[in-house]
């Protein structure tokens, strides 16, 4: 039987991943540790074949890019991600998986533009959250060796039923608007479930390394819509003809880039040795919305 430890308890990532690995009582056993304050310093790691770290302050719209803020990111993702790696070396724990994010590349998706991540794409974090993973990943790396396994996750926008960002907004739009416009974009998400049977082959394989996942085929965001629409039993009629107003709004906002724009993981980046896409987009987008 595999032991696990999460760091971060109550977290969406978290809590998914426990309860995804519930479904085989009798290879895993999964606890969780709350990291705020210093309480978890007195307790051991041993025993512990795997630590999943996903503690860490998320990247907030207010405090991301204020230069004041730097150092409360630094603090969270930074230094309490590479202390408890230290702590979990010393206690005898073999493998370190690390919640990193697609955001230590520092790209943006201007509309009508494809940005393709791939292995030669060099990181250039641009606001505080995607600096202090950054830098996480780089001191974490310094601690692996042949008896301490570290696996870096760099996934992509994660979703599924009671996610939280940009998905949720599409979903308001998606139930709430009779017409969307049609951009031919692309981008590289992650279903919760299959991020999760991810993450437990990671921990069965004991592997290493740098990973992106992403599901099994790039999001069209004119696709998601209708299909969050079909799921909640109503039509929407998506119109062409608005790529240059999207541009044009683009100048003022990145947030047409970011809903319009394409970002995406080469597929080859993506691959691992065995399959963990256990959900397709439709099933994933129906699931999503049933709950």
């Amino acid at each position: 039987m595999k032991r696990i430890l999460i760091t971060g308890a109550n977290s969406y990532i978290g809590l998914s991943v426990e309860n995804y690995l519930k479904q085989w009582p009798d290879r895993y056993q999964v606890d969780t540790r709350d990291m705020i304050g210093d309480g978890w310093r007195t307790c051991s790691f041993q025993g512990y074949d795997a630590i999943l770290h996903v503690a860490g302050l998320v990247h907030q719209p207010k405090s991301k890019e204020d230069p004041g803020q730097a150092e409360v990111y630094e603090r969270v993702n930074t230094t309490l991600a590479v202390e408890t790696a230290q702590k979990a070396k010393t206690d005898g724990v073999k493998q370190f998986l690390f919640m990193s994010t697609v955001g230590v590349y520092g790209l943006d998706s201007p509309v009508g533009q494809v940005v393709t991540i791939t292995k030669d794409t060099p990181l250039n974090p641009r606001d505080n959250y995607g600096i202090s993973k950054a830098k996480a990943e780089a001191l974490l790396q310094d601690l692996a060796d042949e008896t301490f396994e570290l696996a870096i996750l760099r996934p992509p926008m994660i979703y599924g039923p009671g996610c939280k960002g940009n998905y949720v907004t599409l979903s308001k739009l998606a139930r709430k608007l009779p017409v969307f416009p049609w951009v031919d974009n692309q981008r590289s998400m992650l279903y919760i479930d299959n991020f999760c049977e991810f993450v437990r082959l990671l921990v069965d394989d004991r592997a290493e390394g740098i990973f992106c996942p992403q599901d099994g085929e790039y999001v069209n965001t004119s696709q998601m819509v209708n299909l969050i629409a079909h799921a909640n039993g109503k039509n929407i009629l998506t119109v062409k003809g608005f790529g240059w107003a999207l541009k044009l709004l683009g100048k003022f906002t990145p947030l047409a880039g970011k809903a319009f724009g394409s970002l995406c993981y080469d597929m080859e980046l993506s691959r691992y040795s065995r399959d963990y896409r256990v959900k397709d987009l439709t099933q994933a987008v129906m699931e999503t919305e049933s709950k």
